[in-house]
């Protein structure tokens, strides 16, 4: 995945923002690139009517899918989009429920009963 955010790419907002009733998680696509590093994304309700447009940083989301080519970033690439962007307590605690989640698809897949 490039880190490059282009054109009509889908975004996924990282943080909330209150005052566009937008929470993370919201999708919108890329209208605008600024030359200073911004870029103008708008969100849509399900009729494709526009509910916001934002001016935002890179900081505030990942992109999900890649206008260019066509395709969504794979889910692997969007999780380490995310986990780049913890701090370093929070990164160690995603890294044990990572664990603990292999942990129990082991157990599954084995057919034994478990506690997890």
């Amino acid at each position: 995945m490039t880190n490059e955010v282009e054109l009509f790419d889908v975004v996924e907002l990282l943080t909330d923002l209150p005052e566009q009733s937008l929470r993370a998680g919201s999708r919108g696509a890329v209208v605008v690139c600024h030359p200073d590093g911004a870029y103008e994304v708008e969100f849509t309700n399900h009729d494709g009517e526009t509910v916001a447009l934002c001016s935002l940083t890179p900081q505030q989301f990942f992109v999900v899918w890649q206008a260019k080519i066509k395709s969504w970033v794979p889910l692997p690439e969007q999780v380490t989009a995310l986990v780049t962007r913890l701090p370093e307590r929070a990164e160690q605690e995603l890294l044990n429920f990572a664990r603990f989640l292999y942990a129990r698809e082991q157990v599954s897949a084995d057919g034994m009963s478990t506690l997890i």
